[in-house]
């Protein structure tokens, strides 16, 4: 595809009810590949935005060529904390060369740069020819680097629908307590150590998500998205209270009930619901936990 040679223009928002009607049908005409802004932009459209009572704010980066938009970049704030920034476009995979999308990234750079805090930006989660692109632009603007090891890991984003669920019976042994549902209060603490085990456990994997060197304390530095116990056991709280965590139940070898897997889904929009978080103790590992919750929450 021949690189961009429009105008291009850039309009910032911190307060998500004024982004234009045309962002919000591009997010609504692509609901799959939006789902990792719109839930936050929904979110905060219903229930208020723009300055916060600890005085961060949310950021929105709308980039159009000829009015038509390319793609929106979201600086959010959630429950745990900054959200990596997100950059959602709805071109095609084939249109993503490096002479098309470069000259807009460098525009939503330039915009970002200006509008937020360096240290706001710790990490970019994309397409990997969007990320990658953004991670040397914020570089060449900004001067800090990428971290020693920057890719943090990979994620192929797939989906299901209704008519493609594949809705076979899959295997219960009733000798082993198997029970498929949603979380409750008194699953919190258990389900907070799988929380806390995925966290650690995800530093070792591969992702489009980048990590960028930054001045913070050299914890957060080399591990952003590691949980004390502490943490993970709030997560799990705020998890259970939203209604967004299933588990998958079964029967210890002590005979008391333990919780062998948990599936998360954070990211829901009217229209998608984005599984965020798969995570099995280790003790019921390749027991087939995991598929069992996966298809079950799919189904409903």
């Amino acid at each position: 595809m021949p690189a961009l040679t429009s105008d291009i223009s850039i309009e910032i928002f911190e307060d998500v009810k004024q982004l234009p009607a045309a962002a919000w049908k591009v997010l609504e005409d692509h609901p799959r590949p939006a789902n990792i802004i719109s839930p936050q932009a929904l979110k905060a459209r219903w229930e208020g935005s723009g300055p916060r009572k600890d005085k961060t704010t949310d950021l929105w980066i709308v980039c159009s060529t000829d009015s038509i938009i390319e793609f929106i970049l979201s600086a959010t704030e959630g429950s745990m904390g900054s959200y990596p920034i997100f950059i959602f476009t709805p071109l095609p995979s084939h249109c993503l060369s490096d002479d098309y999308i470069r000259p807009c990234i460098q525009s939503m750079v330039v915009a970002l740069a200006a509008a937020a805090p360096i240290s706001r930006v710790y990490s970019i989660f994309s397409l990997e020819p969007v990320a990658m692109i953004f991670a040397k632009e914020w570089t060449k603007r900004t001067g800090i680097e990428l971290a020693d090891d920057p890719v943090y890991y990979e994620a192929k984003l797939s989906y299901c629908t209704i008519d493609t669920l594949d809705k076979r019976s899959f295997t219960m042994d009733a000798s082993r307590g198997y029970q498929l549902r949603p979380a409750v209060h008194e699953d919190i603490e258990s389900i907070g150590e799988l929380c806390y085990f995925f966290a650690s456990d995800s530093v070792r994997l591969l992702s489009y998500s980048t990590i960028f060197a930054k001045e913070l304390t050299f914890h957060v530095l080399q591990q952003p998205f590691t949980l004390t116990k502490a943490r993970a056991e709030l997560e799990a709280s705020i998890l259970v209270e939203k209604k967004q965590v299933w588990v998958h139940e079964a029967k210890g070898s002590g005979g008391g009930k333990e919780i062998a897997s948990i599936v998360a889904f954070t990211r829901n929009s009217d229209r998608v619901a984005t599984i965020s978080k798969v995570c099995t103790n280790e003790r019921w590992q390749r027991q087939g936990c995991a598929e069992r919750l996966v298809r079950k929450v799919c189904d409903q």
